[in-house]
């Protein structure tokens, strides 16, 4: 019991086996989640400290800790709380090593408001060059400072799978030889890799040769990725309709479930049409053919691309095609506004056109109508002289004044 009345228990228990990850940012950087019983949990900023952020960086392969950072720095998450405390010195290569105790203390009182966030020096140790885009060709590693090959013996698309992964290059089309990506360079600084396809690194993957100059007599390694998520909508317009996206070179539909307004943000800027209006479920733009897309992307709402949002593991719904998602974003929109002065015998009349074209706007959501131009006059006056044009061009998110003088 501490000063206070208030029971305080530490108990120190073994290190177990922890599976964790970056949420909201980046590969190194992001809201720090520990799976618990299949169970994603958010961490408490106070909870976790420099040491621990050593740990996971370093197990990241993302270098040394920049900053802890608390507040929910990356957005509130929508987990449960994970209600132990790791107890890391800091010089661990792993953080299931770590130890780990439980706080029967209120003192914590730890919401989603306290989300622990990391920023690590993101370091790239791999490469893929000769390839005909960012996300192809002759894989190459960085040691010691200097890239060299990998060999292509025992090479699988397992192997393929988290190159693309750690380039944030999407789903591995293919695993290759140099006679197909062209020849690699360097010394040989892995030979028989075999990744299980889960890891975040490639240097996480077992290799009979690693660190050493090896000697290979086969070929050099390489892959062919998907590229960053690609996605569409069907079965509206540019800026409305079901959502798919490309996985594995296939199109796939989205469970309503599994998509929210932060995630329509993003899809709705990327696409370059504005906010969203609405997420409609229940197939809204009718029922794909595709097969059902298994994860759960997981935006916070201000990411530029789609592709920069974080995926989880496949996601707990049961969904069909009945539950296929669909979008309406806001559309483009340009507007015209002209305001005249018109000057009559006894008095001054103001003269306003407001002119709407190329405009996607829905009215009534379940008709969809888009209106493409619109013409209102606000105010009209017989006489005119018009003596000044005052006009105000707006396009998206920014305005243009243009003014004109006239005599009629």
């Amino acid at each position: 019991m501490d000063g206070q009345g208030v029971f305080t228990q530490n108990r120190t228990i073994p290190p177990i086996q922890t599976v964790f990850r970056l949420v909201g940012g980046s590969r190194c950087s992001g809201r720090l989640e520990i799976l618990h019983d299949q169970t994603w949990m958010s961490v408490c900023d106070a909870a976790f400290d420099q040491q621990d952020a050593e740990v996971v960086c370093r197990e990241l392969d993302c270098g040394a800790p920049v900053q802890v950072l608390g507040a929910a720095a990356f957005g509130k998450g929508d987990t449960q709380m994970w209600t132990q405390e790791i107890q890391c010195r800091g010089n661990e290569s792993q953080i299931h090593m770590c130890q780990t105790s439980f706080k029967f203390t209120p003192k914590y009182n730890c919401s989603h408001k306290n989300n622990v966030g990391l920023l690590c020096t993101e370091i790239i140790n791999v490469r893929l060059v000769n390839g005909n885009s960012p996300c192809s060709g002759t894989v190459e590693v960085l040691h010691r400072g200097q890239w060299g090959r990998v060999c292509d013996i025992g090479w699988d698309m397992a192997d393929a799978a988290v190159v693309c992964r750690e380039l944030d290059c999407g789903e591995p089309v293919d695993a290759l030889s140099d006679a197909q990506v062209g020849l690699g360079s360097g010394p040989t600084w892995m030979n028989n890799v075999v990744c299980i396809g889960s890891e975040s690194t490639l240097k996480k993957c077992g290799s009979i040769t690693w660190g050493f100059q090896g000697v290979c007599q086969s070929k050099s390694a390489g892959v062919i990725c998907s590229g960053p998520l690609s996605f569409r909508l069907v079965g509206g317009s540019h800026c409305s309709g079901r959502l798919e996206i490309l996985h594995d070179q296939t199109w796939m539909s989205v469970c309503d479930a599994a998509f929210d307004q932060q995630d329509a943000e993003v899809v709705c800027r990327e696409l370059d049409c504005g906010a969203p209006v609405q997420v409609l479920g229940a197939a809204a733009f009718g029922k794909g053919d595709t097969q059902m897309w298994t994860q759960e992307i997981q935006c916070r709402g201000n990411e530029s691309q789609i592709h920069l949002c974080p995926t989880s593991l496949p996601h707990k719904y049961n969904c069909s095609h009945d539950n296929d998602v669909g979008l309406v974003c806001a559309g483009l929109s340009r507007f015209l506004l002209l305001k005249s002065y018109v000057k009559s015998s006894d008095s001054v009349y103001e003269r306003y056109f407001l002119s709407l074209y190329e405009i996607l706007l829905t009215v009534l959501f379940a008709l969809f109508i888009s209106i493409t131009s619109l013409v209102f006059c606000i105010q009209y006056a017989d006489s005119v002289n018009v003596r000044l044009v005052y006009v105000m061009y707006w396009i998206r998110d920014y305005t243009e004044e243009l003014w004109i003088s006239s005599a009629v």
